[in-house]
């Protein structure tokens, strides 16, 4: 049986009450925002507006640091719009950057893995420590370009597990598929493009850690592509699959604002194993 690929992959179609999910996402990380008091807005990285981190900082300065990378299909939002999901991790003593980048067709996927390599090395320079890395729909699959990256052919400076452990919620590892649906007038994937950008065809990133979480409500090829990098990758990596249980493609990373929640559990765990990791 052939898979409709547009239906499969058009999440706002699937969930029209998308547009009051992101006015309350508005409102929530605006509120964030005039709280963070300690916040540092805009920083660069690199030489383009896009390319900024807003940086959260826990109270201790030697607390564990992660960072956030947004979503939508590397083509559009702004991490501006995702400030809260720094809330829950914050309050459980996690310094949390949130990312920018270029957007496609302004740029490539390819370059885009390129400038998240680049906020890890700023991030590193700055700070000197290791990077928790998660994300959400695009970003999930950035997060997992990042904990797979050889990071000694990027830059000398920087320890060869500069992210030790990811989390990615409801990404995209094959983007074969992507070839097939509207999208892709944007994203310019052709099937050399899309498979050198798939960190499911990648070498697993021996000893080092994926979760791989979906909303259980998600399509199938959503619940698919997080099962088969967790089954992939986990003969060389650490991985895990879970489904979330009553939540779909955008309000899976709702309970990122709450400190006790467990998806905030699990991110807090990760990066404070990842801070435990000695220099």
């Amino acid at each position: 049986m052939s898979i409709d690929y547009e239906t499969e992959y058009d999440n706002r179609g699937r969930i029209p009450e998308h547009p009051e999910i992101f006015a309350r996402w508005e409102r929530e990380t605006k509120n964030y925002r005039a709280i963070a008091k300690d916040a540092q807005l805009g920083l660069s990285y690199g030489p383009s507006a896009r390319q900024t981190i807003d940086l959260f900082p826990a109270k201790d300065p030697d607390a564990p640091l992660a960072m956030f990378i947004h979503g939508g299909w590397w083509r559009s939002l702004d991490p501006s719009m995702f400030s809260q999901l720094a809330a829950g991790p914050n309050a459980n003593g996690i310094t949390v950057a949130v990312v920018g980048y270029n957007l496609c067709p302004t740029c490539s996927i390819a370059n885009i893995i390129e400038q998240m390599r680049a906020a890890c090395l700023y991030l590193w320079r700055k700070f000197h420590k290791r990077i928790f890395v998660y994300g959400h729909s695009a970003g999930g699959h950035l997060a997992a370009c990042m904990v797979a990256a050889d990071w000694k052919s990027v830059a000398s400076d920087v320890p060869a597990d500069l992210v030790p452990a990811a989390y990615a919620i409801s990404g995209v590892f094959d983007l074969m598929p992507l070839l097939h649906v509207s999208q892709n007038a944007d994203l310019r994937l052709d099937e050399k493009s899309a498979r050198a950008a798939s960190p499911l065809y990648w070498p697993a990133p021996a000893g080092r850690k994926l979760d791989a979480v979906v909303g259980a409500l998600e399509s199938s090829e959503f619940l698919r592509q997080s099962r088969a990098i967790a089954d992939a990758w986990g003969k060389g990596a650490k991985t895990c699959y879970e489904e979330i249980s009553g939540t779909n493609h955008f309000t899976v990373v709702d309970s990122l604002v709450d400190p006790a929640s467990a998806m905030t559990k699990r991110v807090v765990d990760l990066a404070k194993q990842v801070a435990s990791i000695k220099i």
